[in-house]
C-alpha cells in the first residue's frame, strides 16, 4: 500500500521526531504539554482548553477512560496549537465546524503518529486492537486512523488509473 502522509501528518512526526518521541511508549500528554506552555489539569467537568494572553490550560474531564483522555488532549491541544478565536463566543458555526474537522485530523495524527505506522503489519487482522492498546486510544480512533489511510492510499491509485490513457 502506497501511502503518502498530509502536510499535518508530516508535521507532526517531524515535530515528534525533533522532541525524541520515536516511539509510541515516548508519547507523553505531560511532556507535550510542556512543551508547548500548557498546564494540564484532570478534574470532574467537561473538557475544555483555555487561553488568555500567554496563559494556556487543558482541563481534561478525569470521568472518561484512560484513551477518552489521552485523545481528549489532543483534540483540545490542537485549539490552543493550530486555532484561534473562542468557540463558544460569536464564530460563526462554519469556522466553528472547520475548527473542530482540523482537530480531529490532528488528534489522529497526533495520537497515531505517521513516522511510527512502519513497525506494524496494517494487513494484521488484529491491527486495530493492536494500534488502540499500543497508543493507548480507542479501538474507533485506531479504526478510523487506518480508514482514513486506506481511503487516501485506494484514491491515489485510483488518480493513477486515471491518468493512464487505456487506448494507447
Amino acid at each position: 500500500m502506497n501511502y503518502y502522509p498530509t502536510p499535518l501528518e508530516s508535521w507532526v512526526s517531524k515535530l515528534y521526531l525533533s522532541l525524541g518521541v520515536n516511539e509510541p511508549a515516548d508519547i507523553d500528554v505531560k511532556r507535550l504539554a510542556r512543551f508547548f506552555r500548557v498546564f494540564l489539569y484532570y478534574k470532574d467537568v467537561k473538557t475544555m482548553s483555555y487561553e488568555n494572553g500567554r496563559f494556556r490550560s487543558i482541563t481534561i474531564d478525569s470521568r472518561l477512560s484512560s484513551a477518552e483522555q489521552h485523545e481528549a488532549f489532543f483534540h483540545e491541544l490542537c485549539h490552543l496549537i493550530r486555532h484561534a478565536g473562542w468557540q463558544a463566543g460569536m464564530m460563526p458555526a462554519a469556522f466553528q465546524e472547520l475548527q473542530e474537522f482540523d482537530s480531529r485530523n490532528f488528534t489522529r495524527y497526533a495520537a497515531i503518529p505517521y513516522h511510527m505506522l512502519p513497525a506494524f503489519d496494517l494487513r494484521d487482522p488484529d491491527i486495530i486492537v493492536n494500534l488502540a492498546d499500543t497508543f493507548r486510544v480507542t479501538r474507533q480512533l485506531a479504526q478510523d486512523r487506518l480508514e482514513r489511510i486506506s481511503y487516501s492510499s485506494v484514491a491515489r491509485i485510483r488518480e493513477r488509473r486515471a491518468d493512464y490513457n487505456y487506448l494507447d
